[in-house]
């Protein structure tokens, strides 16, 4: 049987691994992120003994928080490197479509609930309702963390009971937006796309960060340098080593068998995320369960596959790993609302059979 152990040990496990990381690459960084990770843990204490339904019941008021907090994001953010993601908030600076992940995981969960996507009809307000904040992301511009919110949503349309010949017609849609996105990204997006598929087109410009990244990997072999050791991130040969490309650094300094480690507790982790999604009873603590399966499993796969080459660089962060308030906090929230689920199959009694 389940039970939240099955949740603690792999999050604190790397929750601990991403600190001894960051201390290694980035020691200034390291008190901030500490605080960061222990703020995260209360929370995620404290939401995982919650009941589930209150969270779902909430959700349209998330939703109206979300917009408001990414709208005013476009309007009062503050503008780095050509992208207005974060509202500054005294010396902390939070980037508001990471702090939206739960909170319209838990808003979609509420909606797909109360209009079933059994129709046309209802299939077209939750595509609506989706948009609006997904399109807001977008023009911040923050494409990857718009992706992903696109995937959560649409993981937790299926689950709802989308019809297949819907999923037949969205599958073509997406088919067509591939086929058109070139002329939908802004220019550096589209170069990142285009460094993409051949890196070496410009590796001391956009094509950099993806050869330094496999170089870095590469560079780990079998046992790594050792902890403190890696000289393409303690060198700055890596960019972004604490943040987007954390997990290159990684693999240089724990090399292979410290990725295995790794894997293996997200593996653990997302495993069993889906094992609680198939018992539990509530179809709305079902959906919210899903989101956050699709919302740890869409953005770690994105975040490796960038780092290994297999995806364009997208900003995107590895959860629990990387180097940010924001996406810490974001990651910790959703755990605890999605693991709450856990008291009331614990609670529910047994049947006995004389």
């Amino acid at each position: 049987m389940l039970t939240k152990l099955h949740f603690h040990l792999p999050i604190i496990s790397l929750s601990i691994l991403g600190l001894v990381v960051i201390f290694s690459v980035a020691p200034n960084q390291f008190i901030s992120q500490l605080i960061f990770v222990l703020i995260g843990l209360g929370l995620y204490f404290y939401l995982q003994r919650q009941d589930t339904a209150i969270f779902a019941n909430l959700g349209p008021y998330f939703y109206v928080f979300s917009l408001i907090l990414l709208g005013a994001t476009l309007i009062f953010g503050q503008n780095i490197r050509g992208a207005t993601r974060w509202l500054t908030l005294g010396s902390f600076r939070l980037q508001t479509s990471e702090i939206a992940k739960p909170l319209l995981i838990m808003s979609y969960a509420n909606f797909l609930s109360r209009w079933k996507p059994i129709n046309f009809k209802n299939i077209l307000l939750n595509a609506i309702l989706a948009f609006i904040p997904i399109f807001l992301i977008f023009l911040q511009p923050d494409l990857g963390t718009a992706t992903i919110h696109f995937f959560i949503w649409l993981t937790m349309l299926f689950v709802a009971g989308l019809p297949t010949v819907y999923i037949f017609l969205i599958g073509l849609f997406l088919a067509i937006g591939v086929y058109l996105a070139p002329h939908l990204l802004h220019p550096y997006q589209l170069e990142r796309l285009l460094t993409f598929l051949e890196p070496q087109r410009d590796p001391l410009g956009t094509g950099y960060n993806v050869i330094q990244a496999t170089i870095t990997i590469g560079s780990g072999r079998l046992w790594g340098r050792g902890l403190g050791r890696g000289t393409q991130a303690k060198l700055h040969f890596l960019p972004e080593r604490h943040t987007d490309f954390v997990f290159a650094s990684l693999a240089e300094e724990f090399g292979f068998l410290g990725v295995v480690f790794l894997f293996g507790l997200f593996g653990w982790l997302i495993l069993h995320l889906l094992a609680i999604c198939r018992q539990a009873l509530n179809p709305t603590s079902k959906l919210i369960i899903i989101g956050s399966f699709a919302y740890l499993f869409f953005q770690t796969s994105l975040n490796l596959a960038m780092n290994l080459g297999l995806a364009p660089v997208t900003g995107v962060t590895l959860p629990l790993i990387s180097y940010g308030g924001s996406s810490l906090l974001a990651t910790y929230i959703t755990l605890g609302i999605a693991i709450s689920s856990l008291n009331r199959l614990q609670s529910k009694p047994s049947l006995e059979i004389k």
